[in-house]
């Protein structure tokens, strides 16, 4: 290795690699590689600035080396250190990671003895692996880090699954509906780490060894920080990748959805009888299809004659109006032939044009194109935003694609592998962008999926078409605790799950109240769903417009029977109560990064049972949430923390160190406040 000092960063050059790390934030460090004669510069997550403080670069012969003398191994190594984040580079260009003088993380390396592993040379495995693409400039990288025993990792976005702990999980870092990938962990041992990469590819998280795959690129790209605690770690996450906008205290009530209103009578209907019963919604949510055909973004005055009056009289109400849009795009689309004919579609390598074929032959729009998005906007503003429309829900967001074949597809300067994960990011910079450059209020949009940063651009995001199972119902847990940690504070689900083949049935209902509770105590009160069965008839004949898709069953709080109203009344109004508490929590996901749902070692980061328990959490700093995640059941175990934590159902007050059982009613969900 060829070591220089670069104005404060450590650059290495060896066999046509190129390696620069360099501090970027208080205790971090950002490590980049690239076999190309110059860096992309692409900020990708990286896009705050930052105050990086005193850095110390050092480059050491063998025989002076302060450390351990194997990562020597008779060659030159480099120091780089930042605060209490430190990298030592030996001559093979091998990592290692530190926090004050401990080992956090090394690339993977070999070594016996006093010199490296004979083995390691024999199985020709290294820690940075070049892979040419075959026909194009991009690289496969293979980056591989060794794993550490007893190490729990946490954070990654959101993925369909019951696990918490992700250490020994293989996770796709792709994009599908229900599943997000933002690649930013925070590990047990205190440090946080972001691939700050968009390409497809797969991380593996091996009790053997920590594996990360990009599947074209042309950069090696991540960022490396450390602090004691996790709550500090996503803070300091947060300042280099951006802070969530604050929270509109308007719309921290309940919002209201379904599949679907479809006419303008419906909705202004809902709205004046959630009015007559005397409860404020905060948001109403128009689902898809109201429009014509996909890509034409405006509403079939068929059934939506009078947009602006509707709104108004909505907002009469307080009551703030979201509409769907979706990134397809019809061949009969009145936009489709402008669009394609510029260039502003999603490009297949090779075979048919089309790329999405829910309800229509189409093909998805390609954000990462300035001129696609200003398109599109101003379709969009005409005719929802002119007409006083306050948010969208960017549904298909990741985008949704007939075939994942990744591979097949090409975005405006670089192939979809390269990346595909910044799709979402870009989608809602769209509406973001430009409603916050008109400054009219809080930019709020709802959308199926992200990736690193995207909490900066107003984002709700929601869990995705999950089923409407228990099963699913605590996958919505862990899915919403991992999200949060990789610093995505607003989050949330379909409540009852998005599947539903009968409203009818007991024991979706009792789902729906348990879910239901949970929701109270979460970021976002969402109703909304697909309710079977399917026996309403359209509306119209038409193969197309806003009156031929099928609806699915009421879903508002009283469709449900007068027992099951009467318990979401109830949560209806605890929420209502909570909303100065709420309140705070938004300001501190905006100040500190801090989702709302917390893990239990986010509090508690001493409490070794804290990083064990993985069935309840925390809402803010002071509420202890049990849900139910199991039918029928009426009782549950609960771990409470070292203090005095007081039952909301009951007022007893308990002594925490030790697991309780408490009773769950169908009208309750354990809830401890903490004293």
């Amino acid at each position: 290795m060829i070591f220089q000092n670069e104005g404060g960063a450590l650059v290495a050059r060896r066999h046509g690699e190129t390696l620069r790390i360099e501090p970027w934030g208080k205790d971090s460090l950002r490590v980049r590689a690239t076999m190309h004669a110059k860096f992309t510069d692409h900020a990708w997550a990286l896009t705050e600035s930052v105050n990086n403080g005193k850095c110390d670069v050092t480059v050491y012969e063998a025989s002076d080396f302060p450390g351990d003398p194997r990562i020597a191994d008779g060659g030159q190594v480099a120091v780089i250190k930042n605060g209490r984040a430190k990298a030592v580079v030996n001559h093979a260009g091998v990592i290692s990671f530190y926090k004050d003088e401990s080992l956090m993380l090394r690339e993977y390396y070999r070594f016996y003895g006093g010199t490296i592993s004979k083995l390691s040379r024999c199985l020709k495995l290294v820690n940075r692996e070049w892979k040419g693409v075959l026909g194009g400039s991009e690289f496969q990288l293979t980056v591989r880090f060794d794993a550490n025993e007893g190490e729990k990792l946490y954070g990654m976005g959101q993925y369909q699954q019951p696990y918490l702990d992700l250490k020994g999980t293989m996770l796709e870092l792709a994009q599908r509906n229900s599943q997000n990938s933002v690649p930013f962990l925070v590990s047990s041992l205190g440090y946080g780490f972001l691939w700050n990469n968009p390409a497809v590819g797969r991380v593996t998280f091996g009790k053997n060894i920590t594996e990360w795959v990009a599947r074209a690129t042309s950069d090696m790209d991540y960022w490396f920080t450390v602090a004691d605690t996790p709550k500090e770690i996503v803070a300091a996450y947060a300042n280099v990748s951006g802070h969530a906008p604050m929270f509109p205290e308007d719309r921290m009530g309940l919002w209201q959805c379904k599949l679907r209103y479809r006419t303008q009578d419906e909705v202004l209907s809902v709205a004046r009888a959630y009015q007559k019963e005397g409860i404020k919604i905060d948001q109403i949510v128009i689902d898809f299809f109201h429009w014509t055909v996909q890509g034409d973004w405006k509403f079939d005055k068929t059934y939506w004659p009078d947009v602006k009056a509707m709104v108004d009289e909505l907002h009469s109400m307080g009551i703030k109006v979201m509409v769907s849009v979706w990134p397809s795009v019809d061949r009969r689309s009145e936009n489709f032939w402008p669009m394609a004919e510029q260039g502003m579609l999603l490009k297949t390598e090779r075979g048919a044009g089309q790329t999405y074929d829910f309800e229509g032959d189409c093909i998805v729009i390609d954000p990462f194109n300035k001129q696609t998005r200003d398109y599109v906007w101003n379709v969009c503003k005409k005719n929802y935003y002119d007409l006083g429309i306050d948010g969208f829900w960017l549904d298909n967001s990741e985008p949704d694609l007939a075939v994942y074949d990744f591979d097949n597809y090409r975005y405006f300067d670089m192939p979809a592998l390269a990346c595909s994960n910044m799709y979402p990011q870009m989608y809602s910079r769209t509406f973001f962008d430009p409603m916050e450059e008109l400054g009219r209020g809080p930019v709020v949009n709802l959308l199926r999926c992200s990736w690193a940063g995207s909490q900066k651009y107003g984002n709700v995001v929601w869990s995705g078409d999950v089923p409407s199972n228990f099963e699913s119902f605590r996958e919505q847990l862990q899915a919403g605790l991992n999200i949060g940690l990789a610093g995505i504070p607003w989050w949330t689900t379909d409540i009852g799950g998005f599947m539903t083949d009968d409203v009818n049935d007991p024991d979706f209902r009792e789902l729906l109240i348990r879910w239901y509770q949970f929701a109270t105590y979460s970021a976002v009160l969402r109703m909304h769903g697909d309710r079977g069965p399917y026996d309403i008839p359209p509306l119209d004949t038409r193969d197309w417009g806003g009156g031929y898709l099928h609806t699915g069953q009421p879903n508002e709080l009283w469709s449900y029977g007068e027992d099951n109203y009467r318990i979401m009344r109830k949560y209806y109004d605890i929420r209502i109560e909570m909303h100065d508490y709420i309140k705070k929590l938004y300001e501190e996901a905006h100040t500190n990064g801090s989702p709302l749902i917390r893990t239990m070692f986010y509090e508690f980061p001493d409490d070794a049972k804290c990083w064990e328990t993985e069935d309840q959490y925390m809402f803010g700093d002071r509420y202890l949430c049990a849900p139910i995640f199991t039918l029928h059941a009426v009782k549950r175990d609960v771990y409470l923390p070292a203090g005095q934590w007081k039952l909301t159902s009951t007022g007893e007050v308990f002594e925490g160190g030790r697991t309780v059982t408490v009773d769950a009613p169908i009208d309750y969900m354990p809830v401890f406040e903490r004293l």
